[in-house]
């Protein structure tokens, strides 16, 4: 299966083992890391480099001053917003080739107002037990990162669709 890559986006991320994390899944998957400044660490930072191990040479990043230079450059209709602020779930969502998966800071998540200006394409995982907040930054990105995946390779081989 070779697709246009997914891109993950993260908004002013906040800490390096994650956002080293998701660039080794990001280049397992040949997906686009798209980093939104300012980052809450230097991209030298040694946590960083060692969640990405020795794979940071194949993983595509891309740095975006702010989040508006980010949105000037991508079409809304290919946006999809990940937080724990609606009940919609990540599953429901039509994933195709191209598609950003933005996720906000670990300690806030996504603003507000870009939440509210975006709220029919705001998304979700669902969780059942209601003392936890939200997963881990790294590993919300892998589970909607393999869902789109998975819709994309059922795309690729539907000889009917």
């Amino acid at each position: 299966m070779k697709t246009s890559p997914v891109h993950i986006v993260l908004v002013e991320p906040e800490i390096p083992p994650n956002t080293g994390s998701i660039a080794r899944l990001c280049g397992a998957t040949d997906s686009v890391l798209d980093l939104v400044h300012p980052l809450g660490f230097s991209t030298d930072d040694k946590h960083l480099k060692r969640a990405g191990l020795d794979y940071w040479p194949h993983v595509n990043i891309r740095h975006w001053q702010n989040f508006d230079t980010f949105l000037d450059q991508h079409d809304e209709r290919r946006l999809f917003f990940l937080t724990t602020k609606t009940e919609r779930p990540y599953y429901e969502a039509a994933f195709r080739p191209g598609d950003c998966l933005i996720f906000g800071r670990e300690t806030k998540g996504l603003p507000e107002e870009i939440l509210a200006l975006y709220s029919d394409r705001c998304y979700t995982i669902p969780m059942t037990n209601p003392h936890i907040r939200s997963l881990n930054l790294a590993m919300s990105a892998g589970i909607v990162l393999y869902e789109a995946l998975r819709q994309m390779q059922s795309i690729s081989t539907c000889s009917t669709c």
